[in-house]
């Protein structure tokens, strides 16, 4: 690789990472109502809303990294979905990521979760009492698939656990949850009865410590980008199987070093960036 090559790459590296370092830095929302501007992994977002950061059935942790804004939809889901868990018996919930400010890319971390319709949900419960948010930033948060990648931690996984998935696929607006294909084989394996929402489980790299929550784009969000479909059935056929024969997305091994994520974002999206 000749010096210019280098240089180059190392020029367009420096420009991505400092271009969703933007994004980081904005600290408050666009002013105007919720729009939601192009697609979950190269959009922005105006008029996010700020999600409590404790309420009944949850509350946000690591919220030193300002990403608990999102649209209206997705911060009334959470409400929703916390409330219906609590109700059911189950432990108070922690809320991970859900956007910055005015969405848009990331600094790490994600790919996504850039129109404030995404939404980290850890398996993990809040144990005891409520702490403070300054308390909250490194919690313990178990995997529910064993370290060897071959197969779920019984003594991690729960029948809870399944009921916190179905909860959550069967609740208005959701459009699918990304999950490990570990747990995803698991669900197809054990669910009786009505398995319709194992159609909205759509197996993802990584997602074995959470559940990541994608919300339909909203009506009167005209430049939101709608995702195409996934599994025409349940997902626990061919779909599934490719996972364990020829997975389609691997994971990079750890401590590789990537170029950071920087997709090419609506032209509406600049204003958003700059807004006062």
């Amino acid at each position: 690789m000749t010096r210019f090559v280098v240089s180059l790459l190392a020029a367009m590296l420096g420009t991505f990472a400092a271009a969703a370092q933007d994004w980081s830095q904005v600290t408050t929302p666009a002013p105007g109502p919720a729009q939601s501007i192009g697609f979950y992994t190269a959009g922005c977002l105006q008029g996010a809303q700020a999600l409590p950061l404790d309420g009944p059935g949850y509350e946000a942790i690591r919220v030193s990294r300002n990403r608990y804004w999102g649209q209206p939809v997705t911060i009334d889901f959470v409400k929703r979905f916390s409330e219906q868990v609590r109700a059911a018996g189950q432990a108070p919930l922690y809320i991970g990521d859900i956007g910055q400010p005015r969405g848009g890319p990331m600094s790490f971390g994600h790919a996504s979760h850039q129109v404030g319709l995404d939404v980290d949900i850890w398996f993990e419960r809040q144990p005891g009492a409520r702490r403070a948010p300054a308390e909250r930033e490194n919690p313990r948060l178990r995997s529910l698939v064993r370290a060897a990648d071959d197969g779920i931690d019984d003594t991690v996984f729960t029948d809870q656990h399944v009921a916190l998935l179905r909860l959550a696929a069967t609740s208005p607006g959701v459009d699918r949850i990304f999950a490990n294909k570990w747990i995803k084989q698991r669900l197809c394996q054990t669910v009786t009865g009505n398995r319709s929402w194992l159609n909205k489980i759509v197996v993802w790299v990584g997602h074995d410590e959470h559940f990541h929550v994608r919300m339909h784009c909203p009506p009167g969000n005209p430049q939101c980008q709608a995702q195409a479909g996934y599994y025409a059935d349940d997902g626990c056929g061919e779909p599934l199987d490719v996972w364990f024969t020829k997975p389609p997305v691997r994971l990079p091994p750890p401590g590789t070093v990537q170029a950071p994520y920087r997709p090419k974002l609506p032209a509406a999206c600049q204003a958003i960036l700059n807004a006062p």
